[in-house]
């Protein structure tokens, strides 16, 4: 099961409390204070690593606790500290207080780590309170608390290029033919209900990362269909492309998928999730062109988006391969220059 999103309460370790002590030697029956102070508490620490993938495991655990620290000892012996809790968390995970709302930490790099509850300081022991009008206090303090709080772990996955579009456009065959990643899919809607990550391989850049963003339908921003719970996910991908499909009418049923109209539909919940979204370069890729009916619509869905929206548009079949060597050129272009650029136009299917 795929986990994006955990609450937990995390507890600082308690300081030790500080010793009252009195030297003991044989030749000195009245020797001075020398109690310890406590150890600290344990932090509870939380890092960002690419050994983890998910947030289902605190979604189960949900309390985190550290270590306390250990009372302070006779001879002016401090206590041990106590040991921080680290909680390791995926690359990409943003750390908010649950009580305020305010954004600890967004982890977008491995081995980015954040304190997020301090342990207590450890108390004094008697030693710390002689003086020259005092030599025998017996007086200490105790350990002080340690943090606790409540936070919220949000995960949004980072890649270079974010796979938009309706459930079963084939968004999850296209990961799976243009890098090593075998999501599984199948012919029903919301075939994919976790994101999925693929890694492609392209000339001069060692590697980038594609994310197929499940489906997302008119609603999304709402909660429909996956909704929000996967738009966030879009919101790290430097480039957004558009995957649509055109399937044919049948007589007595409303099944066609109209790709302009799906086109507007998708980006007008992308604006109302982040309008910040639209302004990141874009292309629009026509799958499954190796259907006739779909080859009969080309020309009229090119010009539409080539010429009156102006932007770049490609035909593709990820079914049989057609044109995924000019697709996987344009994403490492795109990745490369943080842009689409010029395409050569009308590109032929």
């Amino acid at each position: 099961m795929f986990a994006d999103e955990a609450t937990i309460e995390v507890a600082a370790g308690k300081g030790g409390d500080g010793m009252v002590a009195f030297r003991r030697e044989k030749y000195e029956a009245r020797g001075g204070p020398n109690g310890g102070d406590g150890g600290d508490g344990g932090d509870v620490i939380v890092e960002a690593t690419h050994n983890a993938s998910t947030l289902h495991d605190y979604r189960h655990q949900k309390r985190v606790v550290a270590e306390n620290g250990e009372p302070g000892g006779p001879k002016g012996k401090t206590g041990k500290a106590g040991e921080d809790k680290t909680i390791k968390v995926p690359v990409g995970t943003v750390i908010t207080d649950a009580d305020t709302g305010e954004e600890l930490a967004d982890l977008t790099e491995p081995g980015e780590r954040i304190v997020v509850a301090e342990g207590g300081e450890g108390g004094l022991g008697n030693a710390r309170f002689k003086s020259s009008t005092n030599r025998a206090p017996r007086r200490s303090t105790p350990g002080k608390p340690g943090d606790e709080r409540t936070l919220e772990l949000e995960l949004k996955l980072i890649a270079d290029v974010g796979l938009v579009g309706y459930p079963s456009v084939g968004k999850s065959t296209i990961i799976s033919a243009i890098s090593s990643a075998k999501p599984k899919t199948g012919a029903y809607h919301f075939t994919t209900i976790t994101p999925n990550l693929g890694v492609v391989q392209w000339k001069d850049i060692e590697a980038f990362v594609v994310a197929d963003i499940p489906g997302l339908i008119e609603g999304a921003h709402e909660g429909q269909g996956l909704g929000i719970q996967f738009l966030r996910h879009v919101e790290r991908t430097e480039l957004l492309v558009h995957v649509l499909e055109v399937t044919p009418t049948v007589e007595g049923q409303d099944v066609a998928r109209d790709p302009i109209r799906d086109f507007e539909v998708l980006c007008d919940e992308l604006e109302k999730f982040n309008p910040e979204l639209l302004e990141r370069p874009q292309l629009v890729v026509l799958n499954k062109i190796d259907l006739p009916y779909a080859r009969e619509a080309l020309d009229e869905i090119r010009a539409h988006f080539e010429d009156e929206k102006g932007l770049p548009f490609l035909a593709i079949s990820a079914a049989t391969g057609e044109n995924l060597d000019e697709f996987k050129d344009l994403l490492g272009q795109g990745v490369s220059r943080g842009d689409f650029g010029a395409i050569p136009p009308h590109w032929e299917a």
